[in-house]
């Protein structure tokens, strides 16, 4: 096998995603050193790496959503007129403690 780091990278990345078939044969059409792979390496690329972002997005997605953390509230979503918390009374407090707070979940 010839040592080109881009075909290297490119097996790598496809064992990474669980892929052994394709990397067999990118290892195979890499050896025949092939003109027509060589220059469909840089569009290989981009796809599988648009492919590990987006299984990297889901895997996150799907792990908050297990977590089951509450939803995310502030004060420009609370709804004043349903509470008997007056609006009015709430903005004098200081504005430092108002930010602060939106940061936390109520």
């Amino acid at each position: 096998m010839r040592h080109d780091p881009a075909g290297a990278a490119l097996i790598i990345m496809l064992r990474s995603l669980k892929m052994p078939g394709m990397a067999q044969a990118v290892q195979d059409l890499h050896e025949q050193g092939s003109p027509a792979f060589e220059a469909a390496m840089p569009i290989l690329s981009q796809l599988l790496k648009a492919e590990m972002a987006e299984r990297e997005v889901r895997s996150i997605a799907y792990h908050m959503k297990a977590a089951r953390f509450p939803a995310y509230k502030d004060l420009s979503a609370f709804d004043f007129a349903a509470s008997e918390m007056r609006e009015a009374c709430l903005m004098k407090v200081p504005a430092f403690v108002r930010n602060k707070s939106h940061r936390q979940a109520f």
